[in-house]
């Protein structure tokens, strides 16, 4: 067995919001969260219950899809990505981003390729792979 190539022994479900969330960001490119009816904090990614009110959410809205750096780190030690088996290169970014029109921070990589540019409230925008499977890497 090489690197990377390791047997995962176990299924993983996202749930029924984690569900939608991929499904709608991999087939339509959209940012789907979820809007607490009573206080209407605004949830990405999606959960079933808000967690302010404890009250059931079922309001769907769509978020972003560009947003704001709510906060980052730029990591310039290499290590092997455990998602590929390969070495992950150095720097990168890895950040909270806030989307437009939510209220909860979304964990991401963020591209280094002009460090001056990555600050905190610095305005981001995905970049969607052509291929798209429903994974955010």
């Amino acid at each position: 067995m090489e690197s990377g190539d390791a047997v995962q022994p176990f299924a993983y479900s996202v749930g029924m919001h984690g569900s939608k969330f991929f499904t709608e960001l991999r087939d339509n490119r959209r940012f789907m969260a979820i809007k607490c009816p009573k206080c209407k904090k605004v949830y990405v990614p999606p959960r079933g219950v808000c967690g302010e009110c404890f009250v059931e959410m079922k309001d769907w809205v769509e978020v972003g899809p560009q947003g704001i750096i709510g906060t980052f780190t730029i990591l310039r030690f290499a290590f092997i990505d455990p998602e590929t088996g390969a070495q992950k290169p150095v720097p990168y970014g890895y950040g909270f981003i806030k989307f437009d029109g939510a209220d909860t921070l979304f964990q991401h990589y963020i591209s280094v390729e002009d460090e001056t540019k990555i600050r905190i409230g610095a305005r981001v925008e995905p970049v969607f792979s052509k291929d798209r499977k429903g994974s955010i890497r």
